[in-house]
């Protein structure tokens, strides 16, 4: 009976000591696999601190012409904008236009009824033919008079008389030509032409139509040219002011077109004291309908230029406490912090002063320069590693060669004494 339950013991035991064993065999070389792999990487964080030249991006210090431009927003506005009233109250007879239509100064756009002012105008004539017969008449009156009273045939009076009446007459002549052009001029309202050329807008008149002079018929608007006014900041006045007295450059830009080309053409007389700016205005040549009434545009006008600024990329320049500085770069490849004075921003570059045409400066890898410290521009070749069919990197199989070979027998041997 002792027997049966000793036995199985003795098996449980033996299989726990063969599994401990394992275990720590194991453990032990996964412990001298970490520590032959330790002092290589550990000798790569001492290169690392010991100063090694950091990679970095240069670029060359150039001189050149830098115009300073101010960038701001502006809206398109025609330069001229009619809106088309009637002078008097009529109804429409004919419409001669159609909505969004391209009309020449003095093309036909509306006919109003003119029966009456026709009717007008020929009676207006009428009295004046009367009164001019009545006027010959008198006139061959006085000629009678006169060759009468040099004979004495009649008074002086009789013949002054005469006078009065053909002067009467005479006033009343030039009465009912002012009449005829004043029926001429009531006949010309009711027909409506273009004052100016450009597009209509909305025509919402229908032969038929009522329309009386306090109503619109439409508004036409000039679109070539055409003008953008934009605000310029108070700061930038003088230059502007000095730049108006020339053919001022201004550039404006629609998104997804080509920029439009213009000149400066007005710079308001009053400051805005509430935001700062003055009002100025450019007139460009639109064609081609980029520009459209209304429509927010990007506007580029060149006040002054640098002349020989020195320009480097916009990138190299580090905001610090103390201002603004650069590394600069010499032909031993030690990098220097010098501090620089930034004039204008434009685009990715930028004018500063402080800096020599043909220096070299850091523009990335500032973060890893120091004052004093070497730098190199040119990485070398990485080993490319292996992929595997599934297009990632292949999987890890251990080490591989005779290093390999030898360490698995050591880390056996370790194993064998921990047991």
């Amino acid at each position: 009976m002792k027997k049966k339950v000793v036995l199985p013991l003795l098996a449980v035991l033996v299989v726990g000591g063969a599994a401990s064993w394992w275990w720590g065999a194991r453990q032990a070389a996964t412990s001298v696999a970490a520590q032959q792999q330790q002092p290589a990487s550990g000798g790569n964080g001492a290169a690392g601190a010991s100063g090694a030249p950091a990679l970095v991006t240069l670029a060359q210090v150039r001189r050149q012409d830098v115009p300073i431009t101010v960038q701001v927003n502006g809206s398109v506005v025609s330069l001229n904008s009619v809106d088309l009233r009637p002078q008097v109250t009529n109804t429409v007879r004919e419409v001669h236009v159609k909505e969004g239509q391209f009309v020449k100064a003095g093309q036909l756009l509306f006919t109003l009824d003119e029966r009456a002012d026709q009717a007008n105008l020929a009676k207006a004539k009428a009295q004046q033919l009367k009164d001019e017969a009545t006027l010959a008449d008198l006139e061959r009156q006085y000629r009678r008079n006169q060759e009468l009273l040099a004979q004495n045939f009649i008074s002086k009076s009789a013949a002054d008389a005469t006078l009065s009446q053909m002067e009467a007459q005479r006033a009343a002549v030039a009465a009912d030509k002012a009449a005829v052009q004043a029926a001429q001029v009531s006949l010309s309202y009711s027909t409506l032409r273009a004052p100016i050329a450009g597009r209509i807008g909305a025509v919402n008149i229908y032969p038929g139509s009522l329309v009386q002079p306090t109503g619109s018929l439409l508004t036409i608007t000039q679109l070539d040219p055409i003008a953008v006014s934009f605000p310029v900041p108070e700061d930038k006045l003088q230059d502007l002011l000095a730049a108006a007295r020339g053919h001022t450059p201004v550039r404006a830009v629609v998104p997804g077109r080509k920029p439009v080309q213009g000149t400066l053409d007005f710079v308001d007389n009053t400051v805005d004291p509430q935001i700062g700016t003055v009002r100025a205005k450019a007139v460009f040549d639109n064609a081609d309908q980029t520009l459209w009434p209304g429509q927010f545009v990007e506007t580029h006008v060149t006040v002054s230029t640098l002349k020989d600024a020195t320009v480097i990329p916009a990138a190299s320049v580090m905001l610090l406490a103390d201002g603004s500085s650069v590394y600069v770069v010499d032909e031993q490849r030690t990098a220097a912090r010098r501090k620089v004075e930034a004039l204008y921003t434009f685009g990715t570059q930028v004018a500063v002063k402080g800096l020599q045409a043909g220096e070299q400066v850091v523009v990335e890898g500032k973060q890893n320069v120091r004052p004093g410290g070497k730098v190199r521009t040119d990485a070398p070749a990485q080993p490319a590693q292996p992929v595997s069919p599934a297009g990632g990197p292949a999987p890890s199989r251990g080490p591989t060669g005779p290093g390999a070979a030898s360490a698995a027998p050591d880390a056996a041997a370790v194993a064998r004494s921990r047991a």
